[in-house]
């Protein structure tokens, strides 16, 4: 690995204290708690304030929305800068009464560069929670309606005699920077914006290795043979639920055959991508990190 610098939406930002998940009092001693910081999310969305740059709207326990929200709504998030932190969910019926001035309920993805990176790492945290809670309502055996478990970190099927345990899902997907030691293989899809380009990606499938993953999706999106693969980081994307796990690899430097879900792929030099030949990925993703980091080691 070349450096130890997290990724944007990883590292240290948070204490999760993952113990006090299984005290049962968890939420009063939070409630209890007046340094307690709550963090609310509604559907997708989560209070930030707006100006001067985008950063949490965080409430106390005195806020309406905490007094009058049921005890499922609440999830144990950690120690964020030394104080507890907890997740709101609201009902998707509440209304925006009361809310601090300059707040809004607003989505992560298109924020995210402008975020303090501990306070991005904290709401991806949350959202990811969150929308796993949205979608995890019925149990997937029986069909019986779930309940909050483990300060909200588990879901369990309400009927007994099923009791089926739910944690929030995961969707691992490799992420590859190939080159063939001059050249770097970028792909684009057809939804991004003109001249875009990115390194290689796709979902893991069941039975199949990171690894062996990094060599079929390749093979399928460009024609391009892996010849060796090794891993390089990894990146929490909560849109909604991946964890990309980034490689970098030596390809077969063959002519490129496009396939799945690029509608282009081409092999680029080193002086076309510090060149602005094409718009390279936003600087926090993990893809930028992957061609920066081979950029890096050939001046």
């Amino acid at each position: 690995m070349h450096s130890a610098r997290p990724n944007f939406f990883s590292g240290a930002y948070v204490d999760r204290r993952t113990e006090l998940r299984e005290q049962a009092d968890w939420l009063a001693s939070a409630l209890a708690d007046p340094h307690t910081q709550f963090l609310l999310a509604r559907g997708t969305g989560l209070l930030l304030h707006g100006a001067p740059q985008p950063r949490i709207a965080f409430v106390s326990g005195r806020h309406p929305a905490v007094a009058a929200a049921e005890p499922d709504r609440f999830m144990l998030l950690g120690w964020f800068r030394q104080r507890r932190c907890v997740l709101l969910a609201l009902a998707p019926e509440w209304q925006d009464v009361d809310l601090p001035e300059g707040t809004a309920f607003e989505e992560l993805r298109p924020l995210s560069p402008q975020l303090d990176a501990e306070e991005a790492g904290l709401l991806a945290y949350a959202r990811a929670l969150s929308v796993w809670r949205a979608r995890q309502r019925f149990c997937g055996v029986c069909g019986g309606p779930t309940e909050p478990a483990r300060a909200g970190h588990s879901l369990v099927c309400a009927d007994p005699q099923c009791a089926e345990e739910y944690f929030p899902r995961l969707d691992p997907a490799i992420i590859v920077l190939v080159t063939d030691g001059e050249r770097a293989l970028l792909g684009r899809q057809s939804t991004w914006p003109p001249g875009r380009y990115s390194t290689i990606a796709g979902f893991v499938e069941p039975g199949e290795s990171l690894e062996d993953a990094v060599r079929r999706e390749v093979m399928e999106e460009t024609g391009v043979q892996v010849l060796c693969a090794r891993y390089d980081s990894s990146q929490p994307w909560p849109f909604p639920a991946s964890l990309m796990v980034g490689f970098q690899a030596l390809g077969a430097p063959a002519p490129v055959r496009v396939g799945g879900e690029l509608e282009d792929a081409r092999w680029f030099s080193r002086e076309a991508l510090r060149g602005g030949e094409i718009h390279l990925p936003p600087p926090h993703s993990i893809s930028r990190r992957l061609i920066d980091a081979w950029l890096g080691a050939h001046p």
